[in-house]
């Protein structure tokens, strides 16, 4: 099993891009009967912590390997190509760790990345404005949280939560972190999707849950100079974990379906022809099927990384960043998940077609895919980025501060 490099490996940067291809290989060889059992994924998990895979965002300063975005979000692609629910899980597990890089001061942030470094935490929850808000009480210690969170990603294998809580009194929505052993936290049943089976993703109550003060990160509000440009880059950056999620399961499917392909088994044929000369893989009906799905996944990819470049160019822009640049990586942030949702919506039905009757045998476990997909797509809809980018490019309007976790 691919392992964390150690201390004496530091003079040399990992190839985390190589770590986590040997990761979704290992991963690939019983995803099938793994995603079919539905476990709660702690040994995932695990593996992905012994990789090192779970500290690579955090800055090298406050212990971290210290690699960049455009790597993480390569690492999500990967993983989900092998397992689409791991893939989700670390790519919203790469955004809640980060979160207080976005919400939180300098100082709440550096202790929040450092401890995190040290536990080598799993981090879970949602910040998505779409669930009823949970309340955040002031006490004299601190604060309390109640309420309960719909299904909720890593609920059951997180070492932290990140939530969203609006403050009693004034509504204001706030970033919470929460330690899910602290008295109060209790996990529900009702994690039964479809699909990302292995996302451990179940519903939380939260019970007078003791906050201390400065574990509420920041505010979320939407309303006009409460974020700075900066912060609201959190929308774009969680939005394309979405993306390489999407892109990761086109990819792995569009694999696996050619693997089947080249093992020679026969791909149905819609009625009764004479065999292609060469053979099954010269019938230029599933040529053309796979032609189109190729390119589906390539645009949306292309687009992907134009979108990924310019969030890093935003990153580095820190405060100097204006609402008029965060706009426009937004909105490429937006147009990239509108592709991506198109093309693995495309790819995820047009594989198994151009498979024909054998895609829907179990043992092979071509529809994982679809279904990890397609509980994705119906928690994300994608009808929103559209108005997004069709109100930019006609009046300018600047897109709403959102999250898509």
């Amino acid at each position: 099993m691919t392992t964390a490099p150690q201390d004496d490996d530091r003079a040399t940067p990992p190839d985390w891009p190589l770590i986590a291809q040997e990761m979704a290989d290992d991963l690939a060889t019983d995803a099938v009967e793994r995603e079919q059992a539905g476990k709660t994924p702690v040994e995932e998990v695990a593996r992905l912590r012994e990789a090192g895979l779970l500290t690579l965002l955090v800055p090298a300063e406050h212990g971290g390997p210290g690699a960049g975005w455009r790597t993480a979000y390569t690492v999500v692609r990967t993983i989900a190509a092998a397992d689409g629910a791991l893939g989700h899980l670390l790519g919203s597990h790469y955004f809640l760790s980060s979160s207080a890089r976005f919400f939180a001061g300098p100082a709440v942030a550096a202790r929040v990345a450092r401890e995190s470094a040290v536990g080598r935490w799993c981090w879970g929850g949602g910040l998505a404005s779409h669930e009823p808000p949970l309340v955040l009480t002031p006490v004299r210690d601190g604060y309390v949280l109640a309420g309960r969170r719909g299904p909720t990603v890593a609920a059951r294998v997180a070492d932290r939560l990140v939530v969203r809580a609006a403050r009693a009194g004034t509504g204001e929505p706030l970033a919470v972190l929460v330690d899910p052993a602290r008295p109060g936290v209790a996990f529900g049943n009702d994690g039964d999707t479809f699909g990302q089976r292995l996302a451990a993703g179940d519903s939380v109550e939260f019970d007078s849950v003791p906050v201390a003060a400065d574990d509420v990160l920041g505010s979320l509000s939407p309303d006009e100079g409460v974020l700075s440009p900066f912060a609201c880059l959190a929308a774009p950056a969680a939005r394309l974990f979405s993306v390489q999620f999407c892109l990761g399961v086109a990819e792995g499917l569009l694999a696996e379906a050619r693997e089947y392909r080249r093992a020679a088994h026969a791909p149905w044929l819609p009625c009764p022809r004479p065999p292609w000369p060469g053979g099954p893989s010269q019938d230029p009906y599933v040529l053309n099927a796979y032609g189109e799905l190729v390119v589906a996944a390539r645009a949306a990819s292309a687009l992907a990384d134009q979108a990924v470049r310019a969030l890093e160019r935003g990153l580095a822009r820190g405060e100097d960043l204006d609402d008029e640049e965060c706009a426009e990586i937004t909105v490429l942030a937006s147009a990239a998940e509108a592709a991506a949702f198109r093309a693995v919506r495309e790819v995820t039905t047009g594989a198994l077609d151009a498979v024909g009757p054998r895609a829907a045998f179990v043992r092979h476990g071509f529809d994982r895919f679809w279904r990890d997909a397609r509980t994705h797509l119906l928690r994300v809809p994608g009808a929103h980025r559209l108005r997004e980018l069709g109100e930019y490019f006609l009046d300018g309007a600047h897109p709403p501060f959102t999250l898509p976790c």
